[in-house]
């Protein structure tokens, strides 16, 4: 388990509203290898409402489709370079617990993602128990 000391107690209040994300890292547990989850310029919105709704949607820099249409091999690539979730929260003092209810891979709806929380100033840092990579299957702390 991964334990992080909050610089203070989370509650809901501090959470609420939208935050930009700026990085994602994962780190192999077996290895101890740091990578970047979507590359080094991903691009992504989490979003807290009153009503405990999250929204949470993450994607790389990756390449533009050249038609509206994408073709199988673009459609493929999209869904490869992108997460994403919805469904409600609990808010404990050092984690939230995100109950997704829809996702970008019908294999995590009905399942709970723990994220370990801090919140300092204007930045959220969250940090998970190990698991599984939702890209290559690799176990990993996010």
């Amino acid at each position: 388990m991964v334990q992080v000391t909050p610089v203070r107690p989370l509650n809901r209040d501090l959470l609420l509203g939208s935050w930009k994300m700026t990085s994602w890292m994962t780190r192999d547990v077996a290895t101890g290898e740091r990578r970047e989850a979507l590359g080094q310029h991903p691009r992504g919105i989490v979003i807290y409402t009153h009503e405990r709704v999250i929204f949470f949607i993450l994607r790389n820099s990756r390449k533009r489709p050249e038609r509206l249409q994408p073709s199988d091999e673009d459609k493929i690539a999209l869904f490869d370079t992108m997460f994403a979730y919805s469904g409600s929260y609990t808010v404990e003092p050092d984690r939230v617990v995100h109950h997704v209810d829809m996702s970008w891979n019908e294999a995590w709806s009905g399942t709970e993602q723990v994220r370990f929380c801090n919140v300092d100033e204007d930045t959220l840092t969250y940090t998970s128990a190990p698991a599984q990579n939702p890209f290559d299957g690799r176990e990993v702390v996010h």
